[in-house]
């Protein structure tokens, strides 16, 4: 079965670290390490990390993929096989046994229940001290990251080249077949194959990389992952939906799957997404009028007729973390008016939002143009209500569920009311941090770590501010007739000037 994602198909921007072969640490001479016991190295066998342990069982402390470095303090030859069936267990990639000063030697029990279990087990020589091995084991990690690090940054620049040349998308694919030693292919909505290159692999392959292009399909079965990955007959395959709204799905294929392979992929991703959109119409023009315009030095009211009458909504989203976040769910929502902080990602959109997976969003009502710096600010506190309440999307509701009671009196007096009622919150130094504190913590029925995780502050923050600003209204907040003449008072009706 292929091992689908639900995350956008826009990776880490740097590959993560990749282990080190068991045969480079053995090959290390300054550690002496040997060899002893465990099925021979067919180039597999590799460390993620280093742990020491002198526990009798070791298995709650291990993660997977360790080098377990021990001295055999609780090790008895009755008990050898028991302790390495549960390092096996604990999926340990091999065994370390220091000589000195508990043992002379290896008991040979311990080399016993190694080849029975398949466990590399390696003799540390008295002069080798454990820190030594881990720290070869880290600086050997470096020196791979560091390599990858370089062949991902040539991929990425050859691709980036390729994308300039005059048939971009071919160049694209040629240049990712290379990148990844393998094959590269886009197939059309349909299943079919646009343009492929590179390597060919067997037929298999090649019918399972098609059927895993189908998986990530919109067109094909509604909600899909953005990337899915499997393996067939030797050969890696992964496949990526492009952004657009096309329907097109980029393929791979290769006979061996490096750390930075899906971080060279998503960059094709993102290039192939924007040569092959649509040709920019006539509002995409007018959007980017506004723009240029923005930068030229006119004003929002100005370039707003540009953007068109909308209705918009803003949105504001996390869960990405990468370069290419932004674009990513831009594209899903149908838009290309994208921000990011590094952080949160805004998207400016004229369609219906709906949930995204991996990422937490707070939408705003619909707005004019020129409502749009006020329903930035209320997405954004749908953001916090929803990462508060873990929800993938939170709404803003300009009515809410008072609606009914707020209808009856005039905009004009409820404004006045307001002011009068928040005036000494208002007025008081960090007005704006106090108020917003308030309007969540209301919304949020009074619990601190929700509000604290609204506002992504610590919870004792917001307790200060909470009864700073019981102090500055002389109210009780534990009152709930107070708490709903507040939250009155903090809606904003429509006519009334911003409070804090």
């Amino acid at each position: 079965m292929p091992d689908t994602t639900a995350t956008p198909s826009t990776p880490s921007s740097s590959p993560p670290t990749p282990p080190v072969p068991l045969a480079d640490l053995l090959a290390d001479r300054t550690l002496g390490l040997r060899r002893i016991a465990g099925p021979p190295d067919d180039g597999s066998q590799v460390v993620h990390w280093v742990h020491t342990s002198e526990m009798a069982d070791p298995y709650p402390y291990l993660l997977g993929g360790e080098l377990l470095l021990t001295a055999g303090v609780q090790l008895t030859d009755a008990y050898a096989q028991e302790y390495v069936g549960r390092v096996v267990e604990a999926g340990a990639a091999a065994l370390g046994f220091g000589v000195t000063p508990v043992y002379d030697t290896v008991p040979p029990a311990l080399v016993d229940a190694c080849d029975r279990h398949g466990l590399p087990l390696l003799e540390v020589p008295p002069h080798t001290r454990f820190t030594a091995v881990a720290r070869a084991v880290w600086r050997l990690m470096a020196e791979a990251r560091h390599r990858e690090l370089r062949r991902v940054t040539r991929a990425q620049q050859g691709l980036a080249a390729a994308a300039a040349r005059q048939d971009p998308v071919p160049a694209v694919l040629h240049q990712l077949a290379v990148g990844l030693g393998g094959r590269a292919v886009l197939f059309a909505p349909d299943g079919a194959e646009l343009h492929s290159t590179g390597r060919t692999p067997s037929p298999g392959a090649r019918t399972a990389l098609a059927r895993l292009a189908r998986v990530v399909n919109p067109a094909s079965h509604g909600a899909a992952p953005s990337s899915a990955t499997d393996t067939t007959q030797g050969a890696h395959l992964a496949a990526y939906a492009l952004g657009g709204g096309q329907g097109l799905v980029l393929g791979v294929a290769a006979e061996r799957r490096e750390p930075g392979d899906h971080t060279v992929a998503g960059v094709a991703v993102v290039l192939l997404s924007l040569l092959t959109a649509p040709h920019q119409g006539a509002a995409e023009a007018g959007r980017s009028a506004a723009l240029v315009r923005l930068l030229l030095g006119a004003t929002p009211a100005e370039t707003a007729p540009l953007l068109g009458p909308g209705p918009w909504r803003v949105v504001q989203g996390r869960g990405g973390a990468t370069p290419f976040a932004a674009g990513a769910l831009a594209a899903a929502l149908g838009s290309a008016l994208a921000d990011t902080d590094g952080t949160t990602v805004r998207v400016l959109t004229d369609r219906e939002v709906t949930a995204q997976p991996g990422w937490t969003l707070g939408v705003s009502d619909p707005v004019p143009p020129e409502g749009l710096a006020a329903a930035d600010t209320r997405a954004l506190r749908a953001l916090g209500r929803a990462e508060a309440t873990r929800t993938p999307l939170v709404r803003h509701d300009p009515a809410g569920p008072a609606a009914g009671l707020a209808a009856l009196i005039p905009p004009e007096e409820a404004a006045a009311h307001a002011r009068a009622l928040l005036a000494p919150l208002t007025e008081a130094p960090g007005a704006p941090a106090l108020t917003e504190t308030l309007r969540a913590w209301l919304s949020l029925h009074g619990s601190w770590d929700r509000t604290a995780v609204a506002l992504t502050v610590h919870r004792n923050t917001v307790r200060q501010r909470i009864t700073r600003c019981a102090a500055l209204l002389d109210r009780d907040l534990d009152d709930p007739d107070v708490r709903m003449e507040l939250w009155f008072a903090l809606r904003e009706p429509p006519q009334a000037p911003p409070l804090g």
